[in-house]
């Protein structure tokens, strides 16, 4: 049983199927390659830590309250205040140099002219940490 070739006798048909062994070689040799040059991993976190003594835990940030009642009446952490007092607290509370939180508490009837007022004065005076608490009663 020898190799045929071809004698010229009628047409041959065309092979459809790629041949796929070379492929599988070259497919082999690259994954060997790669398993080769990938690095060993390691399941290590190299990290800086701080050395030392423990800082103790930060204290919580100091707090201002600011009502505004109904009718206009402004409370400085439960104290009613005059506008001059205010003003007065207010630029206090800017010059430190860790300012306080400044918690604005509006009554739902109060006018909004007061509240602007007040948030346009700690703005003018410096007071980045302020914030309106209290929201929910304006849901209904």
């Amino acid at each position: 049983m020898g190799m045929q070739v071809g004698s010229g006798e009628g047409e041959g048909e065309v092979m459809m199927d790629i041949n796929t062994t070379p492929l599988i070689d070259v497919m082999l040799v690259l994954i060997i390659m790669l398993i080769i040059t990938i690095p060993i991993q390691t399941h290590a976190v190299k990290m800086n830590m701080p050395v030392g003594p423990s800082s103790a835990p930060p204290k919580p940030p100091e707090i201002v309250r600011i009502d505004v009642d109904f009718d206009g009446t402004i409370g400085w952490n439960g104290a009613i205040v005059s506008k001059d007092e205010l003003l007065n607290n207010l630029a206090q509370t800017a010059a430190m140099p860790d300012q306080p939180e400044v918690h604005l508490r509006p009554n739902k009837l109060v006018s909004y002219k007061v509240v602007a007022m007040v948030m346009a004065n700690a703005q003018r005076l410096g007071v980045t940490k302020i914030g309106i608490i209290g929201n929910e009663q304006f849901l209904n």
